[in-house]
């Protein structure tokens, strides 16, 4: 396994031993509200967010009790990104259908980590989302653990596509749905596409209640 890229002695040594300071801290500063948070579950899960910004990384680091493991495009680990994100738990994807980014994800699922993927693949439009990739379903359909569906909200506000620094004192909303698991769907590449819809329907299906919810009050 490739630990080195992903376990340094950057984030066991000084960034692990900060989290229970920075990540209250980072809450506050950045305006971030979770919604859920009991619903998290004990042990090993498929952390499944959409993604519209940078920002979405830290941002589920902070309101998870545990650290997370991020699969992230090879592209973002260029400088300035690059140097933050070798010491967060992040592994890059070189390719699609990248093998052994897959077989180390599902070790690491075994060893009873949480693994953060980003279905859509990269940053969507504000507002909007993408067709997911068929690799969060391989991992659900393969793994068998469970998968925790996440929508972020406001990130594309405080760090939209363009911008170097975020903006501070925001508002910007983790909400956590109910876990479930990818049992019925067939090992299979079209077991993992239809696997995938199912992740990102109820994703968005987090949207549409959020919506709801806004328009009732």
């Amino acid at each position: 396994m490739r630990d080195q890229h992903y376990f340094t002695w950057v984030e066991h040594y000084l960034i692990r031993p900060l989290c229970p300071v920075g990540k209250p801290l980072f809450r506050i500063l950045m305006g971030i509200k979770a919604v859920g948070t009991e619903k998290i579950p004990e042990g090993a899960c498929i952390v499944a967010s959409n993604h519209r910004s940078h920002l979405d990384p830290p941002v589920l680091n902070s309101v998870f009790p545990e650290p997370l493991i991020f699969l992230a495009k090879e592209e973002l680990f260029r400088p300035p990104l690059g140097w933050i994100l070798r010491h967060m738990r992040a592994i890059p994807v070189r390719r699609r259908g990248d093998v052994e980014v897959l077989n180390t994800s599902l070790e690491l699922l075994r060893r009873n980590l949480k693994v953060a993927i980003f279905p859509e693949g990269t940053r969507a439009k504000p507002g909007e989302f993408l067709k997911p990739k068929p690799g969060v379903g391989l991992l659900a359909v393969k793994s068998g653990v469970p998968v925790l569906p996440v929508l972020i909200e406001g990130t594309d506000r405080s760090m939209p596509r363009g911008s170097k620094c975020p903006k501070v004192f925001g508002s910007i909303t983790v909400t956590i749905g109910d876990p479930f698991t990818a049992q019925g769907f067939e090992d299979s590449p079209r077991g993992y596409k239809e696997a995938a819809k199912e992740i990102m329907r109820k994703i968005q299906t987090l949207s549409e209640e959020s919506s709801s919810s806004f328009r009732s009050l």
